[in-house]
C-alpha cells in the first residue's frame, strides 16, 4: 500500500488554516436563512444578529462540537458485499452527479437525459468494477414536479446492486424515496440495518450562507439517522477569494459550519468532508471544473479533513471538454491523481463532461479504466520478501528471462493493471482491427454490456409492489 500521501501544508499550516476557520467563523459568522437553524445554533451557544441573520460561532463551541465528529462513514449497498467503509476501504471510485443532458450511446447526439438513461447508466456501472458508488449521473427530464429524486432513485436501485447517492429537492420527495427502499429491503426494520440509499445536498451557497430548505433537510436527515452529506462548492474568484489557499479557508469554514450543525442535530452524525472547490478562469468567468487547480484543492481539503478526523470526498476528475477527447483525458487523470496522492478517500470522478452538465457512456468507461490505475497506485509496491523476488533473480540470472517462469505465470492478471480500452498493441495490429480510437472503443464497450441482461434487477413482485404503492405507469 501507498504508505505515505502528499501534502500541500506542513502541519503548522494544516494549524494555521484552522485558525483562520476560527476566525472567519467567530468574526465574519455565516448567513443562516433557515429560522430553526439559527435558534438551534443559538441554543447550542453560538451569537445570531438578529436583523442580519448572521450567525457567529465562539471558538470554544467549535470544538466543543467537533469532537464528536465520528471518524468512518459506510456506504451500503443493496448487495451487502459491496458495503463499503471509509476511510478503511478507500480511495472508493464514483460517477459524477446530476448532469441535465446525456449523450446518446447510439447517436453521439447530445440531448436531455430521462429516467430510461439512468436505468442504463445504473446498469453499466453495476458492471464496471472500478466504481464503488453510484452517484446518480443525470437528472430526470421526464419526473413529475416534485419526484425528482424518487424519478431518479428507481431506475438506479433497480439496476444497480452497488451504495447509490441521490438528491431530493425536498423532505417529501425523500421520503418516497426511503420508503422505496424499504419495500425493497423486505421492510423497514431490514432497510434501517442496512440503508442503501445516501443523500447529498448543498446547505451552504458560498459564501459563507446557508438556505433554507438544504438546511432543514441536513437536519431533519440528521436526526432520523438518514445517510447524507452536504457539499461545499466555493469558486474562486466569484464565491471565495481568487487564491487557492483562501478558497480552501472558506471551503473549511462552510464545513464546519455545517457539520456543528448536524452534530447539534444528532451528536455523532457521520460526516463526509465533501467538497468541489474550482478557480474560475478569469479570462471570460467560466466555471472550471477541469482545472487543475480543482485537483489541488481537493489534495488541501482531504488534509484538513485528516485534521479533523472525518473521511473525504469530492467532486475531482471533472473536465471542461466537450467531447470525450484528449482534453476530457488529461483533465480527468491529472487532477484525479492529485486526489489519490492527497488522501481523498471518495472520487466523484466518472462520465461527466463539458463542467458537470452532460453524461457520456464513452467517458464512463474510459473513467472506469482511470479508476482501476489510481486504485493500482494505492496498491504500491506491496512490499515483501517474495516480491522482492532475489531468489528469482539469482535463479534467472544474466541474459535470460523471466517470462515463462511459474512466479511470473502465477501474477499474470494481479501486478499490472490490464485494460480493455487503452490499446497497446502495434500500429499495424490496430489498424487490421479498424483502427478505432479511444473513445469508439469505450462507447463499443458500453452497448456491449448494455445488450447484455443485468444481473442486478430485483425481483418482478418487488418491482410489481413498488409500481402499485407508487402508480408507475
Amino acid at each position: 500500500m501507498m504508505n505515505t500521501l502528499a501534502t500541500l501544508l506542513s502541519q503548522e499550516e494544516v494549524e494555521a488554516v484552522h485558525e483562520a476557520t476560527l476566525e472567519i467563523l467567530e468574526i465574519t459568522g455565516v448567513l443562516v436563512q433557515n429560522r430553526e437553524a439559527r435558534e438551534r445554533f443559538v441554543a447550542h451557544g453560538c451569537r445570531v444578529d438578529g436583523e442580519t441573520a448572521i450567525v457567529r460561532f465562539p471558538r470554544a463551541v467549535v470544538e466543543e462540537h467537533r469532537q464528536s465528529f465520528p471518524p468512518t462513514f459506510t456506504l451500503h449497498g443493496r448487495d451487502p458485499d459491496l458495503d463499503r467503509t471509509l476511510p478503511d476501504d478507500g480511495p472508493l471510485m464514483m460517477t459524477g452527479s446530476a448532469a441535465p443532458d446525456i449523450v446518446d450511446p447510439e447517436t453521439g447526439e447530445v440531448r436531455r437525459s430521462t429516467s430510461a438513461d439512468i436505468a442504463r447508466i445504473a446498469h453499466l456501472v453495476n458492471e464496471l468494477p472500478g466504481y464503488d458508488v453510484f452517484s446518480i449521473a443525470t437528472t430526470a427530464s421526464d419526473a413529475p414536479p416534485g419526484r425528482q429524486g424518487f424519478t431518479r432513485f428507481y431506475p438506479a436501485v433497480k439496476h444497480c446492486l452497488k451504495p447509490i447517492r441521490v438528491s431530493a429537492p425536498d423532505l417529501a420527495d425523500a421520503d418516497d424515496v426511503l420508503e422505496m427502499a424499504a419495500l425493497i429491503a423486505g421492510g423497514e426494520e431490514a432497510f434501517w440495518e442496512r440503508p442503501f440509499v445516501t443523500f447529498v445536498y448543498c446547505a451552504t451557497i458560498s459564501p459563507l450562507t446557508m438556505d433554507i430548505e438544504s438546511t432543514e433537510r441536513l437536519m431533519r436527515f440528521a436526526e432520523r439517522g438518514i445517510p447524507s452529506q452536504s457539499v461545499v462548492t466555493p469558486n474562486a474568484g466569484v464565491s471565495a477569494p481568487l487564491t487557492l489557499l483562501g478558497t480552501l479557508a472558506v471551503a473549511n469554514a462552510e464545513f464546519l459550519a455545517q457539520s456543528l450543525l448536524v452534530q447539534m442535530s444528532r451528536p455523532g452524525t457521520p460526516l463526509l468532508y465533501d467538497a468541489l472547490p474550482t478557480v474560475t478562469d478569469m479570462r471570460a468567468g467560466a466555471y472550471a471544473p477541469g482545472g487543475i487547480e480543482t485537483g489541488i484543492l481537493a489534495m488541501g481539503c482531504a488534509q484538513m479533513a485528516r485534521f479533523y478526523g472525518v473521511p473525504s470526498a469530492g467532486f475531482v476528475g471533472m473536465t471542461n471538454a466537450k467531447v470525450n477527447d484528449a482534453q476530457a483525458g488529461f483533465e480527468t487523470g491529472l487532477s484525479a491523481m492529485a486526489g489519490v496522492l492527497g488522501g481523498l478517500d471518495l472520487l466523484a470522478m466518472g462520465g461527466l463532461l463539458d463542467a458537470l452538465m452532460a453524461f457520456d457512456f464513452g467517458k464512463a468507461v474510459v473513467d472506469h479504466e482511470i479508476a482501476l490505475m489510481l486504485k493500482r497506485v494505492v496498491r504500491g509496491m506491496e512490499f515483501s520478501p517474495d516480491n522482492l523476488a532475489l531468489d528469482l533473480i539469482a535463479e534467472v540470472g544474466p541474459g535470460n528471462i523471466f517470462a515463462d517462469r511459474r512466479h511470473t505465470l502465477k501474477r499474470m492478471r494481479t501486478a499490472a493493471v490490464l485494460p480493455e480500452i487503452a490499446d497497446r498493441r502495434p500500429r499495424d495490429q490496430w489498424l487490421g482491427a479498424g483502427g478505432q480510437d479511444t473513445h469508439s472503443r469505450a462507447v463499443a464497450r458500453a452497448n456491449e454490456i448494455l445488450r447484455k441482461d443485468n444481473p442486478a434487477v430485483f425481483a418482478p413482485e418487488v418491482d410489481a409492489a413498488i409500481r402499485s404503492r407508487f402508480q408507475i405507469a
